[in-house]
């Protein structure tokens, strides 16, 4: 486990991870790896504690859309994106996030996107890679059965691409990737995610 610096200085940060389905557990030991408090949405009164950041993990995208609207979560979700809460969504994260989905139904739509589901097909459904990503350098990507981003809109910046595909972006207090980080033992992309939320509060304090 990192004990380093820059792990303790995350000591303080609250992250709120969405645990109705697929791959929430190893964003959580991720982000305590880095020194972060991460607790679990399981249900709207979850939703009551303080957090400074969300994650939106991999799984089924319609899954989880659906169980957020029936647990009377959506819509409160929604406005805290739009109202700047720092989220970072991978892999079906992704697709929640996007406000076009090709072949698929839009769900918080709150990100400047298009995404393709289940964009590699069965040949590369799950492959593994190593790709530059803007401002950290090169790191490892696993896909599994990943989305891409076909398009970016307004001021979506691209930080990343696997071949010809866009695989990585942010806009404003938005950060998503189509691979899975969490899956991996590098940890700069989480503390990318980390430091945005610090450079948030920063700018609110300001």
């Amino acid at each position: 486990m990192e004990t380093d610096k820059a792990a303790k200085q995350e000591e303080t940060m609250k992250i709120a991870v969405l645990a109705l389905q697929g791959a929430f557990i190893e964003h959580e030991r991720m982000l305590e790896r880095l020194g972060a408090e991460a607790f679990e949405i399981r249900q709207k009164k979850d939703m009551e504690r303080e957090f400074d950041g969300l994650i939106l993990p991999g799984g089924e995208s319609t899954v989880m859309g659906k169980l957020m609207r029936d647990l009377g979560m959506f819509e409160e979700l929604k406005n805290r994106i739009e109202d700047s809460l720092p989220v970072f969504g991978t892999c079906a994260g992704l697709i929640l996030l996007a406000k076009e989905v090709e072949q698929g139904k839009t769900q918080l739509a709150t990100m400047s996107i298009r995404a393709r589901r289940n964009a590699y097909g069965r040949q590369l459904g799950s492959f593994h890679t190593e790709e530059e990503f803007s401002g950290i350098g090169v790191i490892p990507m696993t896909f599994i059965r990943a989305p891409y981003i076909a398009e970016v809109f307004d001021d979506t910046e691209i930080l990343a691409r696997a071949g010809d595909h866009i695989v990585a972006a942010r806009q404003k207090n938005q950060l998503v990737c189509a691979f899975h980080p969490e899956l991996d033992q590098d940890t700069r992309v989480h503390r990318y995610f980390l430091e945005m939320i610090r450079a948030s509060k920063g700018m609110i304090a300001g």
